[in-house]
């Protein structure tokens, strides 16, 4: 059997796989940011695929759109919210009024493009977005699309997530923007659950020559060690799911793409994440807002030490 049908018939009979937790701890919300260091190289639409891949194993599991300059994950799924993050922070709804459920099996907090930084909300703004959160402890996994870049609402959502997956392809530029990616999380904490996929390859040879290399210069110069979760084959159904805005893991479940994400699903639900906050998702997003406040008074101390 050849490696393609080997990762079909992973993908057909991939149901019943539990989320791996620690022996000693509570059901948690495990939070998993998806990120990349730099724009095209599907990041969105890895998350919102891998979120379903991980909905067909019976996890309850939510899609956070933390790129809400741009807010891709609604589109996507072909959704158009009647309210989004902005009317929360605004006050106006609450955050369970602005969560939507998918027949794809996944809920969604669709992001607000009024809002292009969530570390520029003030007080208030936080406080309502806290509290929402408080409300929503009842998922076995979160995924955060996170923006694309380094900036700081990207790191500040990275940082206090159970597993950070980086998004890479096999471009040059999109190796070197993943290593900085991770250098720029490192130098906050060394710490992290850091994994790889690299999307759009042309052979499995190219998918683990990526990943090797993104994995060998990170383990030589930042002393960090990254997990390879796999890599998705480049696939026209892919790009016909992106036109029809239909995920391609339920729109092309036989396809190689559809196969790839279901091995990185298995990979990925079988190692253990963070769980050391007992506030989960408030928890979550206190520690975001701790670490862009902090951000910004260390950059406010630079420059009063440059005047």
């Amino acid at each position: 059997m050849d490696q393609a049908a080997n990762l079909r018939k992973l993908t057909e009979t991939g149901t019943g796989l539990k989320l791996v937790q620690p022996q000693d701890a509570a059901k948690k919300t495990k939070i998993i940011a998806v990120a990349s260091g730099k724009g095209g190289v599907g990041k969105s639409t890895v998350s919102v695929n891998l979120a379903i891949s991980i909905a067909k194993t019976g996890l309850k599991v939510l899609i956070f759109d933390g790129d809400l300059g741009l807010a891709n994950v609604n589109v996507l799924l072909g959704i158009i919210p009647k309210y989004n993050l902005y009317h929360v922070v605004k006050g106006h709804k609450s955050l369970k009024d602005i969560v939507i459920s998918t027949p794809e099996g996944v809920d969604i907090i669709a992001g607000a493009s009024g809002y292009s930084q969530l570390a520029n909300l003030n007080e208030t703004q936080r406080n309502n977005l806290i509290k929402g959160f408080a409300e929503l402890d009842r998922y076995d996994v979160m995924i955060i699309d996170t923006g694309a870049g380094i900036s700081a609402n990207v790191i500040g959502l990275v940082m206090p997530a159970d597993e950070v997956v980086v998004v890479t392809t096999p471009e040059p530029t999109s190796i070197t923007d993943s290593y900085g990616l991770i250098k720029s999380i490192v130098s906050q904490s060394k710490d992290k659950n850091l994994k790889i996929i690299v999307n759009r390859v042309r052979s499995a040879i190219e998918g683990k020559k990526v990943a090797d290399r993104v994995i060998d210069i990170s383990g030589q110069f930042l002393e960090v060690q990254v997990e390879n979760l796999g890599f998705i084959f480049q696939d026209e159904e892919v790009e016909k799911s992106i036109r029809e805005q239909k995920p391609f893991i339920i729109g092309a479940p036989r396809s190689k793409a559809a196969a790839c994400l279901t091995r990185i699903t298995h990979t990925l639900l079988q190692t253990e994440g963070g769980y050391d906050d007992e506030e989960g998702l408030t928890g979550f997003f206190k520690k975001f807002f701790s670490f862009v406040d902090f951000k910004e008074k260390e950059m406010e101390s630079r420059m009063e030490e440059d005047n």
